[in-house]
């Protein structure tokens, strides 16, 4: 089972609902007003802090867990 959403940062957990909601990368950085890089590193920290290996992986994840 992948770690709690609790080990997710503020941030992450608004880079995890955009992955969830099936935004790009370049679309949840225009959202939240930051650079498209920075939304890069989000989402790998998002994947490796609940063990996942995929944005898909992300996006269940989120959604079973009422995220979106």
């Amino acid at each position: 089972a992948a770690p709690p959403l609790s080990t997710l940062s503020p941030r992450e957990l608004d880079i995890q609902r955009g992955i969830a909601r099936g935004e790009s990368n370049k679309e949840i950085a225009r959202a939240l007003g930051i650079a498209l890089t920075t939304v890069k590193g989000h989402v790998q920290h998002v994947l490796r802090k609940l063990c996942l290996s995929s944005r898909v992986q992300a996006a269940v994840v989120a959604t079973s867990h009422g995220v979106v």
